[in-house]
């Protein structure tokens, strides 16, 4: 990320806490990086607790500041207590929550199997849901202010053929973003959402865009005809989280250069498939999954 392009103030996050789940790759990371340089602390977790202690070596040795490595399991509630223990003995209690880690794959749900729903859904809507209660419980009891942000898509709003777990998922947690902003704004703690675009990733196109058949561009269906920029997504998440919008809670905001507007923004385009290209896309995916669990600590 180019965080030259980032439009705050140095220090604006000055102060701040905050946690970043899945934030040793991908738009984690990006969001990691842009908050530790505008001066937060910044702790991130993931599965693969080697991937995320050479992400945090990495942002230190870029821009100094602290980023905290954990690993983290967030499907179980446990791990996620144990962790947060840690954080607030050793470190004290967090000030912002940033929901982004996930699972996600393209696939037939016909095709689908139990065992692929609740990989994602036990990663997207249990998994952010134990995190945001542990943390809530711990503001609350401690009668400190807390800030989430939940990274969200715009399926939210439409649904998406061929991701229907995660769709399905991440709408539940746009109602808990909706729910808990108002149910906890008493004791000043905000929640909102972020519904990206196309932001390219490795792990996004290696299981949304498997087998590489059309280009980013054409992809993202957006009307500026290219995907997001990394320090676009960091800006707002900056802002969500940053001192200035007290009044701002229980909103989802989307960032897709208006591909949502203007076609849907979701995976309906697959619909011409057939079996040879879904088969091609299964092979691709699980060829990546299987690299990914030879990596996991956790």
């Amino acid at each position: 990320m180019d965080t030259s392009k980032l439009m705050f103030r140095d220090g604006l996050m000055q102060g701040e806490r905050i946690l970043v789940t899945g934030g040793g790759t991908g738009l984690g990371k990006e969001m990691a990086e842009g908050l530790l340089k505008l001066g937060a602390e910044v702790h991130i977790c993931g599965r693969r607790g080697e991937v995320c202690q050479a992400t945090a070596e990495e942002l230190v040795a870029k821009h100094g500041g602290k980023v905290v490595p954990h690993p983290c399991d967030i499907r179980s509630a446990e791990m996620i207590s144990e962790m947060n223990d840690i954080i607030w003995q050793q470190h004290g209690p967090l000030t912002g929550l940033i929901n982004n880690a996930a699972g996600n794959f393209i696939s037939r749900t016909e095709d689908l199997s139990i065992r692929g729903f609740d990989a994602i859904a036990n990663i997207v809507f249990r998994g952010t849901f134990y995190m945001t209660h542990d943390i809530g419980k711990r503001w609350i009891e401690g009668r400190t202010r807390g800030n989430v942000v939940s990274i969200l898509t715009t399926w939210v709003w439409n649904g998406s053929a061929f991701t229907v777990p995660s769709a399905m998922s991440k709408a539940g947690i746009n109602v808990m973003t909706q729910s808990l902003a108002v149910e906890w704004a008493r004791y000043n703690i905000r929640l909102n959402a972020i519904a990206p675009g196309l932001f390219p990733t490795e792990g996004m196109s290696a299981r949304l865009n498997p087998t590489g058949s059309d280009d980013d561009r054409k992809r993202s269906g957006a009307p500026m005809n290219r995907p997001g920029e990394m320090h676009e997504l960091a800006n707002l998440a900056a802002f969500l989280l940053g001192p200035g919008v007290e009044y701002l809670t229980g909103q989802t905001i989307a960032i897709d250069g208006g591909s949502y507007l203007a076609g849907g923004g979701n995976f309906s385009q697959l619909l011409g498939w057939g079996d040879d290209e879904w088969s091609a896309a299964k092979d691709a995916i699980q060829g990546q999954n299987q690299k990914d669990r030879a990596k996991r600590t956790v």
